[in-house]
């Protein structure tokens, strides 16, 4: 995938701008000095919004309808503001409440997708982690990001989530290899997670492919870890933050990048190859 998530909000602010420049060229101002005067604010104010520099409120948007006669759009346009909003958010904004709300406020968009698609190149899916792998990786992250230590209750959620595997919807995970090889908690937690991995991976309603180390990548260069959920929306983790996607071409961008890192995995008895290969590192 050649955009990066950051620059995904950038197009989508621009977006925003070119729609509200068009309203603002439609109602005759044919200069932004001339509306900005009529919205009794400064010239470059209407320029960092139309340009993208800047996401308008949900005031400035009331006043751009109101100035140029279009009050029957400043709904729609709001709209389109809120979900850039809520593109790019802050890990730490998130987890302010604690790490189970977090596990929560997920359940909704869960409860209703049918096809999950799971890229993880840092840490084994949340869906298919033991309780003892979860803890490890609730604790650093609580740890790193000063999250409220409600690691317990957190791990207590991720657990009741994974009921889900058993619900008749479709799930694909792909990881990378070295994801086996990373020792999250220590060699007796990473060997137990190594060892659900397997008969996770041959329920009906699962797919589980692994990258092998050194294969030649291609267009399928590792990236960031993301999940699709159905056509509807992509949940990005980035390192500070983290990136809701709901525009059709991102969501196409990530369906597409999926499906070139399937291509190049190993399914079955070579998967499990690699994970007992894992498995036997330990000792």
């Amino acid at each position: 995938m050649n955009a990066s998530p950051a620059s995904a909000v950038r197009e989508a602010r621009k977006t925003l701008g070119n729609r509200l420049r068009e309203i603002r060229r439609g109602a005759g101002f044919v200069t932004a000095r001339a509306f900005a005067a009529r919205a009794g604010w400064h010239e470059s104010k209407t320029s960092r919004i139309e340009n993208g520099v800047t996401l308008p409120s949900e005031d400035d948007i009331r006043v751009w309808g109101r100035v140029c006669g279009a009050e029957g759009e400043v709904a729609e346009l709001i709209a389109m503001a809120r979900g850039i909003e809520e593109m790019y958010v802050d890990w730490r904004r998130l987890e302010r409440a604690g790490l189970k709300q977090v596990q929560d406020s997920v359940l909704p968009l869960y409860e209703r997708t049918q096809r999950f698609r799971f890229y993880q190149s840092w840490v084994v899916p949340g869906l298919l982690q033991t309780p003892d792998y979860a803890c490890a990786v609730l604790s650093t992250v609580a740890s790193l990001r000063g999250a409220p230590g409600d690691v317990a209750d957190a791990v207590e959620a991720r657990m009741t989530r994974q009921r889900i595997l058993h619900s008749g919807r479709r799930f694909a995970f792909i990881i990378e290899e070295w994801v086996l090889r990373t020792v999250v908690g220590d060699s007796t937690v990473m060997a137990a997670q190594l060892g659900q991995l397997i008969p996770r991976a041959l329920l009906p309603s699962v797919s589980l492919g692994v990258i092998p180390m050194g294969i030649p990548r291609g267009r399928a260069w590792p990236t960031e870890s993301f999940s699709v959920f159905d056509d509807e929306r992509v949940a990005v983790e980035l390192v500070s933050a983290h990136l809701n996607v709901r525009q059709p071409d991102g969501i196409a961008d990530y369906s597409r990048t999926f499906a070139e890192l399937a291509a190049i995995a190993v399914y079955g008895t070579h998967a499990r190859k690699l994970i007992v290969s894992a498995l036997d590192s330990l000792g």
